[in-house]
C-alpha cells in the first residue's frame, strides 16, 4: 500500500527541500492544488549536505518521499565557486540518497541538460553519453551517479531552461520585462534548448514519483529553440515588438561557463509534454491572472 491508498488525514507528507527556490515554491503550490500534504524546508532549515541534519529531518517528519528542490544554479559563478557548487549539487543529493535508502524513503532529484556536450544534432535521450562542459554540468552528472548508486530506485529528472508564472527568476520574465519597457533584449541565437514550463515539469515529476518510477527521465516541453527564438515567441504571444529581440552569438555575452551548442531533450521512456508554444501560452495567461504578490515571489540562487 502506498501513501495515496491511505486516507487523506493519515497520509504521510512529501518532504520538499529548497523550499524558497523556484522549484520548491512550485512543488508547494501544486501539491496544495492536488491535496498532497507537504513539509517544506528551506536551506536555512535543512542543510542537505549534513548527514545528521538530514537523518533528523526524516526521523521527525516521516515522509513517504523527498523532493530535492535545493540546488546551486549560478552556472557562470560556479566556474570560480566550484567547491560550493559541488557541495550543494553533488554532495547534498548523495547525502539525501543515503539517508533515504537507510529509511526506505523514495527520492526525487533534478538534473540538467548541461550534462551533455552539445555535439549531437538530435535531442538527447536518457541513455546518451554525458560529457559536461562546465562545473555546473559536472556537479549534476556526479549527483546522478551517486544518487542512483546509493538509492537505485531513486527518480532523477533531467530538465532544461525552465520558466514559470510564480517568480521572476527566469529568461521569459526578463525578456518580457525588457520588451514591455521598450528596451532591446539580446539573446543567444546559436544555443538550442528545450524550454520547459514549470507547472508541466512539476506535475509530470509528481506523477512519476507517485507511480514509483525510478532511474533517469527527461522531462521538457516538446520543441527545440534558440534563446533568441524563445524570446521572439514570448513577444509574439504577448503582442510586443519582436524587432526589439536582438539575436547574438553566445560568445558575445562573455559567459565564464562554456555551454553546449545543442542540448535539447527528448525521452525514450514515453514522456510527451505539450509544445513550448502551448507552455508559453499558459504562462502568459497564468501571469495575467496572478496577483502581484504571486508574480513577485522571490527565488534564491542557492535554494
Amino acid at each position: 500500500m502506498n501513501a495515496f491508498q491511505l486516507s487523506a488525514t493519515a497520509a504521510p507528507p512529501l518532504l520538499i527541500t529548497g523550499a524558497q527556490g523556484t522549484l520548491g515554491r512550485a512543488f508547494q503550490r501544486i501539491c496544495d492544488i492536488r491535496n498532497l500534504p507537504t513539509v517544506c524546508l528551506s536551506r536555512h532549515e535543512l542543510d542537505i549536505t549534513d548527514p545528521v541534519a538530514v537523518e533528523l529531518a526524516l526521523q521527525r517528519h516521516q515522509p513517504w518521499a523527498v523532493v530535492n528542490a535545493a540546488g546551486y544554479v549560478r552556472v557562470d559563478e560556479a566556474e570560480k565557486d566550484a567547491a560550493l557548487c559541488y557541495r550543494v549539487n553533488a554532495t547534498g543529493p548523495k547525502v539525501l540518497a543515503r539517508a533515504c535508502a537507510h529509511r526506505g524513503v523514495q527520492l526525487l532529484a533534478f538534473s540538467s541538460d548541461l550534462v551533455f556536450d552539445g555535439q549531437q544534432s538530435v535531442p538527447y535521450t536518457e541513455g546518451d553519453a554525458k560529457r559536461p562542459l562546465n562545473v555546473y554540468g559536472h556537479s549534476k552528472s556526479l549527483a546522478e551517479r551517486d544518487v542512483l548508486a546509493a538509492l537505485p530506485r531513486a527518480l532523477v529528472v533531467r530538465t532544461s531552461a525552465f520558466f514559470g508564472p510564480w517568480d521572476e527568476y527566469n529568461f521569459v520574465h526578463y525578456a518580457l520585462q525588457a520588451l514591455r519597457g521598450g528596451r532591446v533584449f539580446e539573446a543567444a541565437d546559436d544555443l538550442q534548448v528545450s524550454p520547459t514550463y514549470v507547472p508541466d515539469l512539476v506535475n509530470t515529476a509528481l506523477d512519476l514519483l507517485i507511480d514509483e518510477e525510478s532511474g533517469i527521465w527527461h522531462v521538457a516541453n516538446h520543441g527545440t529553440y534558440t534563446w533568441a527564438r524563445l524570446a521572439q515567441l514570448a513577444a509574439e504571444g504577448a503582442e510586443l515588438n519582436t524587432a526589439l529581440v536582438r539575436p547574438r552569438p553566445a560568445a558575445a555575452f562573455g559567459w565564464a561557463a562554456p555551454r553546449p551548442a545543442f542540448s535539447a531533450l527528448s525521452s525514450n521512456r514515453g514522456i510527451v509534454l505539450p509544445s513550448v508554444e502551448d507552455g508559453l501560452g499558459r504562462y502568459l495567461r497564468d501571469v495575467s491572472v496572478a496577483s502581484p504578490d504571486e508574480c513577485t515571489l522571490k527565488g534564491e540562487a542557492v535554494a
